[in-house]
């Protein structure tokens, strides 16, 4: 199990930042090697089902998660997104929570990834990888500007 988290003060409202954090197909945007295809129809929430593909040529696997807890943030409540992942390759959780604060909000994202045949030896280089990444991909999502009508997450 290699256990992460990622935390960022953001220059934004914790609405915007949630937009922009859990629209999914723009992960595809900002984790190399992927692209990210929603199974469910809109509005993204408790059900969503979406799939990370990432591959190198031939060679990937299929990342599949699905929203488990969906809850925006509202006036100065936070908001907070589990997936659970799903996939045969990759499993494990991932945890968004956004709060509000007086200038901005506050993003804290865990994740529990684990990946199938890899020995627990490698947990703690998998988790430094992952956090480095997630992290980049969080900064690049925040940096990306507002998200289209049709691609915001409700």
């Amino acid at each position: 199990m290699a256990l992460f988290q990622i935390t960022r003060d953001i220059p934004l409202p914790a609405d915007e930042a949630w937009r922009r954090l859990t629209a999914w197909r723009r992960h595809g945007e900002v984790v190399p090697l992927t692209r990210i295809t929603v199974r469910t129809p809109p509005p993204t929430g408790t059900g969503t089902v979406f799939v990370a593909r990432s591959a190198l040529g031939p060679l990937g696997f299929d990342d599949v998660m699905e929203v488990v807890a969906w809850s925006p943030p509202d006036g100065t409540a936070p908001g907070r997104c589990r997936l659970r992942k799903r996939g045969t390759f990759v499993t494990g959780w991932a945890e968004i929570e956004v709060f509000p604060g007086r200038t901005g909000c506050h993003l804290v994202w865990r994740e529990d990834l684990r990946v199938r045949w890899l020995p627990a030896l490698w947990d703690g280089p998998l988790a430094a990888v992952a956090r480095r990444m997630f992290g980049r991909a969080a900064d690049l999502l925040i940096a990306a500007g507002p998200v289209p009508d049709e691609e915001r997450p409700h």
